[in-house]
């Protein structure tokens, strides 16, 4: 069986657009813990907010 493990953003873990969800889902972590990640990441420095919008157009929907 070829189960590959492909990188989307999440249809049940979704806030808002599911790119943290997408992202747990893939490592196997807490969507909790990547969206605290990821306001950390914004507040020191405003980058995860264009991350956030950069995966946003990158990433494919989940099947």
């Amino acid at each position: 069986m070829n189960s590959e493990k492909r990188l989307h953003r999440s249809r049940l873990n979704r806030t808002l657009a599911g790119v943290c969800g997408g992202i747990a889902e893939y490592c196997g972590w807490d969507p909790t813990l990547v969206r605290v990640g990821w306001i950390i990441l914004t507040l020191l420095g405003g980058s995860g907010i264009l991350l956030y919008l950069i995966l946003w157009l990158v990433m494919p929907d989940a099947p």
